[in-house]
């Protein structure tokens, strides 16, 4: 029997309402797939070198401000096997009532778009948020998405194999 998972959403948090959001989207057992890190000294600083699939995820972030008018991309990373994500969301233009998607509800939208394109689910289940509380923590998860490629041998999920 597996064990139960625990729900990682704050209880009670309304994740429609104005604030940003620090996302992590994992690949389906953290499998490599998105790209490879390249370059490693202080002439060729580290990026990513996208795969098929990575190229698709990149096409279908870059819409996701255009998809939603409440919703900002502040900053986002792919990385070989996860994506960072630094969301915005803002009051709806649309008056009493207008609909604010959730951070789920955008979420599952674009993971469904990739996978539709991709031709299968490349994704874990679910997706890890932080709420951003502060103009502080918001510079800190913006310097760490920038960094993020800079680290990817200290990742506990780098490997050789996956990255030559």
């Amino acid at each position: 029997m597996k064990p139960a998972r625990k729900h990682p959403r704050l209880k009670e948090y309304d994740y429609a309402q104005p604030g940003s959001y620090f996302i992590t989207v994992c690949t389906k057992d953290k499998r490599c797939i998105l790209g490879r890190v390249v370059g490693r000294g202080d002439l060729t600083p580290p990026g990513i070198l996208l795969t098929p699939t990575g190229k698709t995820v990149l096409r279908y972030t870059r819409t996701i401000a255009d998809a939603y008018q409440n919703i900002t991309l502040d900053r986002f990373v792919i990385m070989p096997n996860h994506v960072h994500l630094l969301l915005t969301t803002h009051a709806a233009g649309g008056g009493v009532g207008s609909p604010r998607p959730t951070i789920a509800q955008i979420i599952k939208a674009w993971k469904h778009l990739i996978a539709q394109d991709v031709g299968e689910s490349i994704w874990q289940t679910s997706f890890y948020d932080h709420v951003v509380r502060d103009e502080v923590a918001y510079q800190e998860i913006w310097q760490y998405i920038d960094a993020n490629p800079a680290r990817w041998l200290q990742d506990r999920f780098y490997s050789e194999e996956d990255n030559p």
